[in-house]
């Protein structure tokens, strides 16, 4: 066993089963103490956060035990793949943080030995040609209570069917002619094991492989044997292939595989507000009710991303569910949560009006302008501080004025003070209307003996409302996302319905907002809290200086406060 591992698997680790059954098997020494796994994703649409959950177990575990994760694309289905989906998800998995090194790998990588594998299953009496059409096989293959029964081509001998398997891969036969089917048993209990396709013919582009091909592998395959070859010792799955296990072992074990996987599933991500299917994200896009993978109310890497999230946020939200052996639907405010404990330490502090309303300061001087001193960061001194103009008329929020207040309302109404954030009290003395009686400008005065928001004479004021200089102030875009659906789960759908029927009309709001100064500057990606609006980020899309784009990654509200870390 390696150093590394003698030191990982010390009870200080926090548990899980599979982390206890990687510890068992570097203590009985089994792998020759080496812990390898692998992250295989289909590159026929972008990740989404389930996949974040894998990619943080199968890269967390090899780094926790000193071991190495491969990058594996199962690009086994031509028709659905593209090289924009690769490319994407490399991006998602380095900027989660994590390495594959020099190990990119492609199941297209072992389409030579996976067809020899195909062979040997033939020569060896366990594979054969079938020439029932689809609809057949699903006829003959029986149902969950009844078994099914043979397929009148099952018998053919080795050399008809190592015939007819090289006749499939000189494309001879049409789509759906036949296949390549493993003879295993079609009175077994577990339907995958009733004599499953292993290959299929598909004449179809590949986007690595050109034309050379037009007999495919599927996935069960293809799966269990890069394994086998890329010497994996642990295949970490979800538990939808719990069912495929049999299937995953017999393919090893029948043919001359250089190694010896093994299989361990773990319940998927199933999150609240949310659908993870690739086929459901894939007809949102199509479709256009977002406008792309990346769009900010998708649960896909790359929309998190651009939404605000940080790597850090989505590692310890992976942390925080743990690794479970039961599906359940895990609270999106608990994701949330993770965000705001995240951005609350590294965040910039910056102050945004997104719904302005004017105020005229009427005994400041017109020509004035002070700058006043700003925190950056409360949680983080060595943030400094950043300079703020002040001057005659500002803008605030809209919604810390009333002009007929229900009580405790300690904002801004007619004779009330109210402390502007880092500047001075200020007292509302009148209301201008326009001719529709809509409120267009406050009329105020200020104590100048309360400069930095100071009490001169010990008064109590109990509001405090964030502001900006209305001749220094930026014009910014700002999105205002919620969640894409309405219901919890999308996915459960009354009769007549769709998931779409679901979707939430009101998941973006824009509005055009008054930001301080330094928020011209922002670099797409940068986070900000507007303070008391919530957390934001500039927009890695459509930001530019000329014009500024945010988008709200998360509200300030905190229903987790009281979870402690596990």
């Amino acid at each position: 066993m390696s150093e590394m591992a003698e030191k990982e698997i010390t009870p200080a680790t926090p548990s899980h089963f599979i982390r206890n059954i990687i510890r068992e098997d570097l203590k009985a020494g089994k792998n020759d103490g080496r812990v390898h796994t692998r992250f295989p994703p289909e590159p026929n649409g972008y990740l989404h956060i389930g996949h974040a959950k894998s990619i943080c177990l199968n890269f967390g575990m090899a780094e926790e035990f000193g071991g190495k994760c491969n990058l594996r694309f199962d690009d086994t289905n031509p028709e659905k793949e593209e090289v924009e989906y690769v490319e994407s998800i490399k991006e998602d998995v380095r900027w989660l943080g994590f390495d594959w090194e020099d190990r990119e790998y492609y199941a297209s990588d072992y389409f030579d030995r996976l067809y020899e594998f195909a062979i040997e299953l033939i020569k060896n009496g366990k594979a054969y040609v079938d020439h029932l059409t689809p609809e057949q096989i699903r006829e003959y293959r029986g149902t969950l209570t009844e078994p099914g029964k043979n397929s009148p081509y099952r018998d053919r001998t080795v050399e008809e069917n190592l015939y007819l398997f090289e006749k499939m891969k000189r494309g001879e036969f049409e789509e759906g002619e036949c296949v390549l089917r493993a003879k295993i048993d079609m009175a077994s209990p577990n339907i995958n094991m009733r004599d499953p396709a292993l290959y299929r013919i598909k004449k179809a582009h590949h986007h690595r492989t050109g034309d050379k091909w037009v007999v495919y592998p599927m996935y069960d395959f293809a799966h269990a044997l890069s394994d086998a070859i890329e010497h994996i010792t642990h295949s970490l799955c979800t538990l939808e292939f719990e069912d495929h296990r049999p299937l995953y072992n017999w393919c090893i074990e029948n043919v001359s595989a250089p190694s010896r996987p093994v299989q361990i599933e773990f319940a998927r991500l199933n999150l609240s507000y949310t659908v993870l299917s690739k086929r459901k994200l894939l007809q949102l896009v199509r479709e256009k009710h977002v406008e792309g993978w990346n769009d900010p109310r998708m649960p896909t890497i790359s929309g998190f991303r651009r939404r605000g999230y940080t790597p850090e946020s989505i590692r310890d939200f992976s942390d925080r569910i743990g690794v479970a052996k039961k599906d359940s639907i895990v609270d999106l405010s608990l994701l949330e949560f993770c965000l705001r404990e995240d951005l609350n330490k590294r965040a910039q502090r910056c102050m945004a009006v997104l719904r302005p309303l004017k105020v005229v300061i009427e005994n400041y001087p017109g020509d004035k302008v002070e700058i006043l001193d700003a925190v950056n960061n409360p949680e983080d001194p060595s943030m400094g501080v950043r300079k703020v103009p002040f001057a005659r008329e500002i803008y605030i929020e809209r919604g810390d004025f009333m002009e007929d207040p229900p009580k405790k309302f300690f904002r801004l109404y007619p004779g009330n003070e109210v402390r502007l954030r880092y500047a001075y009290f200020i007292t509302c003395k009148e209301v201008i209307k326009d001719e529709n009686g809509e409120i267009v400008e406050l009329r105020c005065t200020y104590d100048p003996a309360s400069r930095g928001g100071n009490s001169p004479d010990g008064r109590k004021v109990r509001g405090t409302i964030h502001w900006v200089s209305a001749a220094h102030a930026v014009d910014a875009e700002v999105r205002l996302y919620d969640n894409l659906f309405l219901k919890e789960d999308p996915d459960d759908v009354e009769e007549g319905k769709t998931f779409l029927d679901y979707i939430n009309p009101n998941s973006l709001e824009i509005v055009y907002a008054k930001a301080e100064p330094m928020l011209g500057n922002a670099k797409p990606g940068d986070n900000f809290q507007f303070e008391r609006m919530g957390y934001f980020v500039a927009d890695r899309k459509n930001y530019t200086s000329e014009k500024p784009v945010f988008n709200r990654s998360v509200t300030l509200r905190d229903t987790w406060a009281k979870i402690s870390k596990k």
